[in-house]
């Protein structure tokens, strides 16, 4: 039997560990990824009598991308777009 034990630390009002045996490693990181899960102490996997801490391999695979700042998206979609169109066969 596999399962994970998510430990989140709520400061003074203590700890909290979160241990469902129907949950799935995917779950675990789209949770951590949507913020779901928050101030995560640790992350253990459990398989059989083994205990395995996993916690940066988690947080890696649920890190969202950085978007850059100070970069209009928007307008860089514009100028793409334009250059299409220039290069269009009329």
């Amino acid at each position: 039997m596999q399962y994970f034990v998510v430990m989140i630390d709520y400061g003074r009002r203590g700890r909290e560990a979160i241990v469902d045996p129907e949950i799935t490693r995917r779950e675990v990181i789209s949770r951590v990824a949507s913020g779901e899960y928050k101030n995560i102490s640790f992350i253990h996997e459990i398989a059989g009598f083994a205990v395995e801490d996993i916690t940066a391999d988690i947080l890696a695979e649920a890190a969202r991308p950085e978007i850059p700042t100070g970069t209009n998206l928007q307008a860089s979609r514009f100028d793409h777009a334009r250059d299409l169109r220039k290069h269009e066969s009329v």
